[in-house]
């Protein structure tokens, strides 16, 4: 028997110490992620856990926090520019980028409140 690979279960982001008020206004309050219960077992550990789409999206507390700036991960969305619309109004600021609009892909990337980087993308064509 060989092993396969299904897919992602979830992303971990992290934030510093007592960032669950601010993970949910963003993540819940302007993305309309669903929150998710964490494990009895990992509850002490601090942080929230969020359903995006089909995948889980789990902010952790990291002590010695520091924002990841070039790693992210990426969302695909549709109604990409709906999505755009909404966050600009709601002060968050994009970060375009048309380096893969040859492929068909229109994308932008966003900040969490901690910093972390965050890309949405919506592909135009059959990938």
């Amino acid at each position: 028997m060989t092993y396969q690979f299904i897919g992602i279960d979830h992303v971990q982001l992290a934030a510093p110490k007592e960032c669950e008020e601010k993970a949910r206004a963003f993540f819940q309050g302007i993305l309309g992620w669903t929150e998710i219960p964490k494990p009895k077992a990992l509850q002490a550990k601090g942080g929230v856990w969020f359903q995006a789409g089909h995948h889980q999206v789990h902010i952790g507390v990291q002590a010695d926090f520091t924002p990841a700036t070039k790693a992210h991960p990426a969302f695909e969305v549709e109604e990409l520019d709906t999505l755009r619309t909404h966050l600009l109004l709601n002060d968050i600021c994009i970060t375009d980028d048309e380096h893969r609009l040859d492929e068909g892909v229109k994308r932008f990337f966003i900040h969490d409140p901690f910093g972390n980087r965050i890309e949405f993308l919506e592909w135009k064509s059959n990938h």
